[in-house]
């Protein structure tokens, strides 16, 4: 299933380049969204740790790919 990157909320898994491959991340945290671009806090890794997180960016109506799993843990947005 796909979504608007504008639809993407905290939790939500989706596919992101990362780690120079395509993979599963679990969205930590929204960083910022401007009129063009959506800059997400991601994680590769079940536990959220800094360690295990990367920055990605899609442009605002790009379609991004769910990766069927959501995570129910709830994370507070800082």
């Amino acid at each position: 299933m796909n979504i608007q990157a504008l639809d993407i909320k905290v939790g939500d898994c989706i596919i992101a380049y990362c780690k120079q491959k395509m993979q599963p991340c679990t969205v930590q945290r929204l960083l910022s969204s401007t009129q063009n671009n959506i800059t997400l806090k991601v994680s590769t890794s079940a536990i959220y740790r800094e360690s295990a997180s990367f920055v990605v960016q899609f442009h605002r109506e790009a379609l991004i790919e769910m990766a069927g799993l959501t995570r129910t843990k709830s994370i507070s947005p800082r």
